[in-house]
């Protein structure tokens, strides 16, 4: 399928160097003497940077999401000098989203838009955290290891109890889940599995990598050995955010996105709901206070984007100006909407491309873990 990941013609899970492929059933049972002797190629995984991103599958990706995080990671996957680690949050998504069909929908449509926008599987391994066992496992004995008063002071749990405050609640915990409370740890254990040495996040994340770092090293101290390195927050300044249909900042919460691959029909529709303000045709606009503006330069080339300057300055009117970020975002964008509605079409082409990831990320997770095991009491007896 053109734009999509190249598949191992021998299957789904490819061809492994033993002639065996790693079993990876829905349930997360394992082949476990298949896996004791199946490896990749260890020059996959040495002398290269990790970068790992987390995906969230709660939503339907938009125009801001891709401006902000989508298009420089898809840039990244393709440096050889860097292993890249990138999945679906979905064990995440649960803590804030009980609707099986709406996470499920996520998962698929998020999935198929990194394709679509060519993410290079063949150098970054693309996988569904549910697909690895091990994470959650890892997560269990990363609990156990931190302490309670580090998840009291994690920022998310504080704003649930404040709210629960700020409203009179006699229970400061009211509606808040184990999931939420816990769920640094199970950041942690997606940043620890393997081993990444830079986390690309925003400011707000910034916390939770620094108790990856707290929890990794407490394993480290009482098991007596380097097992996990300490991961590195990265946060780029230089990451546009993108207003919204109103203004405000590009965001689910505010219904005020625009949908990177809705119809045609209905983008030129959300175009036209931009907010502007009341100048009229011919008396000169501000592009750097216009939404419009914004969006058309986070896609265009700054010859370009000058050009509509130009424009601006002469008073272009709105109708016009909206028709133009119009015409330029659909042509940006139809090439990888065709590649995204095709992939839709196809899911089982998408399963196999997460099936792949999953394999590669497991010949990794699973001797890792055998080596956390062991460290900790619970290895095999013979």
């Amino acid at each position: 399928m053109s734009g999509c990941a190249t598949l191992a013609k021998d299957g789904p899970l490819g061809p492994s160097p033993t002639g065996r492929p790693v079993r990876l059933d829905r349930g997360g049972a394992v082949d476990w003497g298949t896996l004791a002797i199946y490896s990749v190629d260890p020059s996959e995984f040495m002398n290269k940077t990790r970068v790992l991103t987390g995906i969230t599958t709660t939503g339907t990706p938009h125009l801001g999401n891709y401006v902000g995080a989508i298009k420089p990671a898809i840039t990244a996957s393709q440096d050889p000098n860097v292993q890249s680690f990138y999945f679906l949050a979905d064990l995440h998504a649960l803590i804030k989203c009980q609707d099986p069909k709406r996470v499920e929908q996520s998962r698929l449509e998020i999935a198929a838009t990194w394709l679509a926008l060519g993410l290079d599987t063949d150098n970054a391994i693309f996988y569904r955290q549910s697909d690895i066992p091990e994470i959650p496992e890892l997560t269990w004995m990363l609990s156990c290891v931190c302490a309670k008063g580090l998840m009291n002071r994690a920022h998310a749990y504080k704003a649930a109890v404040a709210d629960n405050e700020s409203a009179g609640s006699p229970d400061p915990d009211k509606g808040i889940t184990m999931g939420l409370f816990g769920y640094p740890v199970l950041m942690a254990a997606d940043i620890l599995m393997f081993n990444a040495h830079k986390v690309p996040v925003g400011r707000d994340q910034i916390q939770h990598i620094e108790m990856a770092r707290d929890i990794g090293g407490r394993f480290n101290h009482l098991y007596k050995g380097q097992f996990f390195t300490q991961p590195e927050a990265v946060v780029d300044d230089k990451v546009e955010v993108l207003n919204g249909l109103d203004g405000r900042k590009m965001s689910k919460s505010y219904n005020n996105t625009i949908p990177l691959f809705v119809s045609e029909k209905k983008l030129q529709k959300l175009v036209r709901k931009i907010k502007t303000n009341s100048l009229e045709p011919g008396e000169p606009k501000d592009p750097d206070t216009c939404t419009l503006f914004q969006i058309y330069s986070a896609f265009a080339s700054a010859e370009e984007t000058a050009d509509l300057r130009r424009e601006y300055e002469n008073g272009i009117g709105w109708g016009v100006a909206k028709d133009r970020v119009f015409e330029y975002l659909n042509a940006h964008l139809r090439e990888p909407r065709e590649r995204y509605q095709a992939l839709m079409e196809d899911p089982g082409h998408i399963e196999q491309v997460l099936a792949k990831g999953a394999e590669r990320a497991r010949s990794e997770a699973a001797p890792f873990m055998d080596r956390l095991r062991e460290a900790a009491g619970l290895g095999r007896f013979v």
